[in-house]
């Protein structure tokens, strides 16, 4: 299941200058990469596709009803409500991460840095809902910083959104096929 971060209209997740919502970078990776993963056979469920902010509870709540076999969250981070120099990809796992949550955390953070050579902020352990309420593997990937304006420029071309799809993408078929 893939989950598009935030919804449309949720205050605050958009860039210091108003130029992209969060929503609207999120979108796009997650159907560019629902994409590439039916290309192999992947069959991929969709959590928050619509522009309304589906509650966390309800997201967690689908993956669990249909157990899926991972649940990746993905979004663009911010560091403040201004520009800075903060950047990064980050990748997100419980606190009390399963061994398949570990290995797709590392192997998802791993790919993106590669591809995208962005700078390796590392897996770390969050207490996110999306990860903390699902009984399966489940991550949240933060592709770079929205308050960081060279990111910020990346975060919003069709390239970059679509190099990051590929990276999840080649992550969790090597972790699935593991």
């Amino acid at each position: 299941m893939l989950d598009a971060g935030h919804g449309q209209e949720t205050a605050g997740k958009r860039t210091p200058d108003g130029k992209m919502k969060e929503f609207d970078f999120n979108q796009a990776v997650v159907h560019f990469l629902k994409k590439e993963l039916e290309q192999f056979g992947v069959v991929v469920l969709l959590s928050n596709c619509g522009t309304s902010d589906l509650p966390l509870r309800e997201r967690t709540s689908l993956a669990n009803k249909f157990k899926v076999h991972a649940f990746i969250s993905i979004h663009a981070n911010a560091f403040g409500s201004t520009w800075n120099e903060v950047s990064g990809i980050e990748t997100f796992m419980y606190t009390k991460p399963s061994e398949q949550s570990k290995l797709l955390a590392n192997a998802i953070q791993n790919s993106i840095c590669a591809l995208l050579k962005r700078k390796d902020r590392g897996v770390k352990q969050a207490d996110f809902a999306v990860v903390r309420d699902t009984k399966m593997p489940a991550v949240l990937v933060e592709c770079g910083f929205m308050t960081n304006k060279e990111e910020a420029l990346l975060l919003q071309s069709e390239q970059y959104r679509l190099l990051c799809a590929k990276a999840i993408a080649v992550a969790i078929l090597c972790w699935r096929n593991k």
